[in-house]
């Protein structure tokens, strides 16, 4: 039997409609579904939350939980990255793309006045990465050609650590 990948991904949201806009109208991923139920803090305090399905494509999704006192704290962050002290390309989620898709993107998110944060060919894809209005990196990921597998060199690479007297830091290319 094949190995199935993600049925979805869920994230925190802070607002569903901006949420909505920027996956459906500007990613291209429709809203497919959403579930609202009430649903208690663990003080007792009556809340709800909205749980937000948009389809990404070959059966996969990305979800987001819009919630309202169901026990999270007031300053709570839904930028996984940077609220956790981190650069914000560390925690993200890619999507398959072709070049069409991604310049169908791009020229969407620039009509909506949002540039991508960068564009990388990494030698074996090209990346267009934006900040969806929740802080969160989202990446449109071409293969050319593809992701290189070799679990050996994976498994040694796993605990070296490399030269870093020519560290620098990411860099955007076209």
């Amino acid at each position: 039997m094949r190995q199935k990948g993600f049925h979805h991904v869920a994230y925190a949201c802070r607002d569903a409609e901006v949420t909505r806009h920027f996956y459906e109208d500007l990613m291209g991923f429709p809203l497919v579904h959403t579930e609202m139920a009430a649903l208690h803090a663990p003080d007792g305090t009556p809340g709800y939350m909205r749980h937000l399905f948009f389809d990404a494509g070959a059966g996969e999704s990305i979800a987001f939980f819009d919630v309202h006192g169901v026990g999270e704290r007031p300053d709570w962050k839904s930028d996984l990255s940077e609220a956790n002290g981190l650069p914000v390309w560390v925690n993200h989620c890619a999507f398959w793309a072709d070049a069409d898709q991604q310049e169908r993107t791009k020229a969407r998110m620039q009509a909506d006045g949002i540039a991508p944060l960068m564009e990388i060919d990494h030698g074996w894809c090209h990346s267009v990465y934006f900040i969806d209005p929740n802080g969160i990196m989202v990446e449109l990921c071409r293969d050319t050609p593809g992701l290189p597998h070799d679990p050996a060199a994976a498994r040694t690479m796993l605990t070296q650590v490399p030269d870093l007297s020519g560290a620098r830091a990411p860099r955007a290319s076209g």
